[in-house]
């Protein structure tokens, strides 16, 4: 081994004689190498204990109301607030729907309506429902009914169905409209903190267990990652409960696939870096240190990354994505931390024993042989195959990633209806179906259509021209009721009765459009559109709101997020890799190479979305978070890669030290892409599509990123450009011939 190499070991006090490592353990008096380990451990306990309650608590602070998370400017959201003072009342409404194989007899259809009109007596519903309406076919019949938007709605809606199953017989009931289909939503979310959270750790734990082949370390790194995600998790709660973030199940999910991924990422590094420092420092304390200073600047930079991406969504909207930015951000904060704190003060205080039983020998002799690179193993062989025909494998593996990236064009990111958010059965998609064959389909979720008191037959006369529109009510003043509106305007309920007076809230009024296509359906998403369009046209200040409407904000709010984050995110992480690799070209590369995968991970997903699981499409959100994990994460092991190739570089020149860093991360940086990619797949055990197509999409992707593109891709292109990828950095200048060490690949 050269001189020079020899002297940085022996300085850092590896020379393995007696005097030296008494001279290493004399820094640090013996009671702070005892008392501080002890005192992080002690900490981490105490918030796991204290934050530990709080996953059965989080459903008291959170909300998966659409409306809740749209702009404030959007035309949805100030109709949602106007709603409760027409209506007098905070409820969220469940549509009932009684169908039969044969036409419904008067004495049955009599049972019905007596059924329906109890059910104020069940927990949560509330006394103004409306009377049963018979079908004109008569094969069925539907009810609205109010729930308090207090309540639990998917106990409220179970009993609602059960209650009325038991008192009815040879019919099918259905619960379906808002109410049905946010309990679907609060029911997928429901196996949040117990099966992801199960699911996820087993497989971490499983994986831990064949990387390291011990039983104590995939402990401590596993425990690594529930203390980071605990105490995010209490952060979390107290700033949703004092209203300064807010969360949904959606954000909840993330958060905890989030944290448990990057702490045991970040944990792997440290790892790695604290089983070579043992190797060539017998005492552990030292050890410690060197593992740290080895993995504080990559973990550093990786986090940073992740974050700044995640904090640009601050820039969105939509307030779903908005307020992922911070949640998730607050997550990855306690993940560096746990990985740097917690973990090396617990491996500190087995030593070598928490490595059991493959114990790291103290053997400086033998990494002196080595030359500080091992040259057995898959990825020594990795290196000497990526050294042979740099060219030829960068070239190729471009052209296989533009391949997959072709499925792009097959992507349906427009919306989905809101029947089709969650995965399997589904009562309230039944229902919706069982309605639109019996009733006009919009019935249950009208469009609320808001409008000055004296425009109020120029506003009802466009929604009655509009084909789009099977009929108009408006408010009225008699117990927030509604009255039929024709062409002569607010007609009476019956013959000779009095025409009942609009509900007045500030000079204006509100009309219900019951809309002819489904409420989710893109058909009744134009019909807004168009009534928006014909207002506007007209000059006239109307807004139109309801599910229709937020689904339709919510959609278009999405897609202009995407369009703006996107470009920003790309411009923030560029930055952050040129401040920490001190170069140019080589961060474009990366972005470059890293936005490649990420729209090969999304063309393929597209191919399987279609022709595989027959997905109705995706959420406009889709691609932007599956670009925000990709590109964010997936740099990371660039990160981790190109971190130690400079260092390598610097002292053994830039062809040399991509291969020397390649061989020495290859292990690690590959168990943490299998390890993140097992706990975002864990997100599919979760039956909403959402997180279903986020999980197939950055666990592919990031598996993608960790064997094709940080294994093969980026070293071949760094040892074909050689010194010059560093540009306009010092190390740029520096020929192949002033290595002190020759290319041993």
């Amino acid at each position: 081994m050269p001189q020079r190499e020899l002297d940085v070991l022996d300085e850092d006090g590896a020379s393995g004689t007696r005097r030296g490592r008494r001279s290493a353990r004399g820094h640090v008096p013996r009671w702070l190498r005892v008392f501080l380990p002890a005192v992080l451990i002690l900490v981490w306990l105490a918030g796991a204990a204290v934050g530990g309650p709080y996953f059965g608590k989080v459903s008291e602070v959170s909300s998966n109301d659409q409306t809740t998370y749209l702009p404030e400017s959007a035309d949805a959201t100030t109709v949602q607030e106007l709603l409760g003072e027409f209506n007098d009342s905070d409820t969220v409404p469940a549509v009932v729907v009684v169908t039969s194989d044969t036409q419904l007899s008067e004495s049955e259809t009599t049972e019905i309506e007596e059924a329906v009109a109890q059910l104020p007596e069940v927990p949560g519903v509330q006394d103004d429902l409306s009377p049963a309406i018979p079908s004109e076919d008569g094969f069925a019949v539907q009810a609205f009914v109010p729930i308090g938007s207090e309540e639990d709605l998917g106990a409220v809606v179970e009993e609602v169905s059960q209650t009325l199953s038991a008192e009815l017989s040879n019919v099918d009931v259905f619960v379906t409209g808002p109410a049905g289909f946010s309990a679907d939503l609060a029911a997928g979310f429901a196996g949040i903190d117990g099966l992801l959270l199960a699911v996820s750790l087993a497989a971490v734990f499983l994986i831990l267990i064949v990387v390291y082949r011990s039983l104590l370390l995939p402990i401590a790194v596993l425990a690594t990652s529930v203390f980071a995600l605990t105490v995010s998790l209490l952060t979390v709660w107290w700033l949703a409960e004092a209203e300064i973030l807010l969360l949904s199940g959606q954000t909840q999910g993330i958060l905890f696939i989030l944290v448990i991924g990057a702490a045991t990422d970040y944990s792997l590094l440290y790892v790695a870096r604290y089983r070579e420092a043992l190797r060539v420092h017998e005492d552990r304390w030292t050890a410690s240190w060197k593992g740290l200073r080895g993995s504080f600047e990559p973990i550093l930079a990786s986090g940073g990354t992740v974050i700044a991406g995640l904090l640009c969504l601050l820039l969105s909207d939509l307030k779903s994505n908005s307020t992922l930015g911070p949640v998730a951000s607050i997550g990855i904060v306690f993940a560096m931390i746990s990985a740097l704190t917690f973990l090396p003060a617990v491996l500190y205080a087995f030593g070598r024993a928490a490595f059991w039983p493959r114990r790291p020998r103290f053997e400086p002799e033998v990494v002196a042989a080595e030359g500080g690179v091992p040259n057995r193993g898959v990825w020594a062989r990795t290196g000497r195959f990526v050294a042979r025909r740099p060219r030829r494998i960068w070239i190729a593996t471009t052209l296989l990633l533009f391949v997959g990236a072709l499925g792009l064009t097959q992507l349906d990111a427009q919306g989905v209806p809101q029947s089709e958010l969650v995965l399997g059965e589904s009562e309230a998609r039944e229902g919706q179906v069982a309605l639109g064959e019996h009733f006009p389909e919009g019935s249950g979720s009208p469009a609320y259509v808001v409008t000055a008191e004296d425009s109020l037959q120029d506003t009802a006369d466009v929604l009655l021209e509009n084909p789009g529109v099977d009929g108009v009510t408006a408010v009225t003043e008699d117990d927030a009721g509604s009255a039929p509106v024709d062409d002569e305007g607010i007609s009476a309920y019956g013959p000779g009765a009095p025409a009942p007076d609009p509900a007045v809230v500030d000079g204006s009024i509100m009309l219900q459009a019951t809309l002819s296509a489904p409420a989710d359906s893109a058909e009744a998403q134009d019909t807004v559109r168009d009534l928006r369009s014909t207002y506007a046209s007209a000059e006239t200040d109307v807004l139109v709101g309801g599910v229709t409407a937020t689904a339709l904000d919510t959609n278009e709010a999405a897609i202009h997020d995407r369009n703006l984050i996107i470009p920003i995110v790309l411009v923030v992480i560029l930055v952050i890799l040129m401040v920490l690799l001190r170069s140019v070209l080589a961060p474009v590369l990366l972005v470059l190479t890293t936005v490649l995968s990420f729209g090969t991970a999304l063309g393929v997903s597209a191919l399987v979305f279609n022709g595989l699981f027959d997905f109705p499409g995706a959420d406009p959100t889709v691609p932007l978070y599956g670009f925000v994990f990709l590109v964010a994460l997936g740099i990371d092991y660039n990160i981790f890669l190109m971190t130690r190739v400079r260092e390598e570089a610097l002292a053994h020149g830039t062809r040399s030290g991509v291969i020397r860093g390649l061989t020495v991360t290859g292990g690690v940086i590959t168990s943490a892409g299998v390890v993140l990619a097992a706990t975002f797949a864990a997100l599919s055990v979760i039956p909403i599509l959402f997180l279903a197509q986020i999980a197939f999409i950055v666990a592919f992707g990031v598996l993608l990123d960790t064997f094709l593109v940080r294994a093969l891709l980026v070293p071949a292109l760094v040892r074909d450009i050689g010194p010059a990828v560093w540009w306009p950095s010092k190390l740029a200048k520096r020929t192949e011939e002033e290595s002190p060490v020759p290319d041993r690949a």
